[in-house]
């Protein structure tokens, strides 16, 4: 929330204050979710190299220990799907593309709906979701539509993760004129676009 309103200093002291405990507890879990809180600080001042290497070495350390859980998978699932945003955003095409495959890959076998109290509550459909902004943060408008097709608001339980999808279909109003006014709309239209402008700013 602090880097969203621009208080970046503030931010990272919280999130690397937020890292160190973690560390402490003996959570790798725990430890990963604050360092991915700590990524998103350099990637809204657009330091997406330094966010990259945070957000890699959190998935390595989720990873490696073995994804014997759900919780694990999930964790690894959101690390992996912010790093993807985070490569897409630093213009790294191969890699943001590749990462977001292997988040729905680790996260097939997730609930759709998150069990209570989960610290990194993901489900196949907000890995979904996730690549339709890495999509439209690459140009690639009509990737994002189709990766998008089939969500619902019913299919997340927060009202950020509805206010995304709501503000991801809005962004992608227009690059179908008078067809496409939502991502499942714009799925069945005929000649959908294939780039298109990304997001003026990072608000994830």
């Amino acid at each position: 929330m602090l880097s969203k309103v621009g208080s970046y200093d503030h931010a990272r002291l919280t999130a690397d204050r937020a890292r160190t405990w973690a560390e402490v507890s003996g959570s790798p879990l725990a430890a990963a979710a604050a360092s991915r809180e700590l990524a998103i600080v350099p990637r809204h001042q657009d330091r997406h190299g330094e966010a990259q290497r945070l957000m890699t070495s959190a998935a390595a350390d989720v990873e490696a220990p073995g994804l014997r859980t759900d919780a694990a998978a999930a964790a690894y699932a959101q690390m992996l799907c912010t790093l993807a945003y985070t490569a897409a955003r630093g213009g790294q095409r191969a890699q943001a593309l590749a990462m977001v495959e292997e988040a729905r890959h680790s996260a097939r076998r997730l609930p759709q709906a998150p069990p209570p109290g989960r610290l990194l509550p993901i489900s196949p459909a907000a890995v979904d979701l996730y690549a339709v902004g890495v999509h439209w943060a690459l140009g690639d408008a009509g990737a994002a539509l189709e990766a998008g097709k089939d969500l619902r608001p019913d299919q997340f339980p927060t009202a950020e993760r509805k206010a995304r999808l709501g503000t991801d279909s809005a962004g992608l109003v227009g690059v179908e004129p008078a067809r496409a006014d939502c991502p499942r709309a714009a799925g069945r239209a005929p000649g959908r676009p294939r780039r298109g402008p990304g997001p003026a700013r990072d608000q994830r």
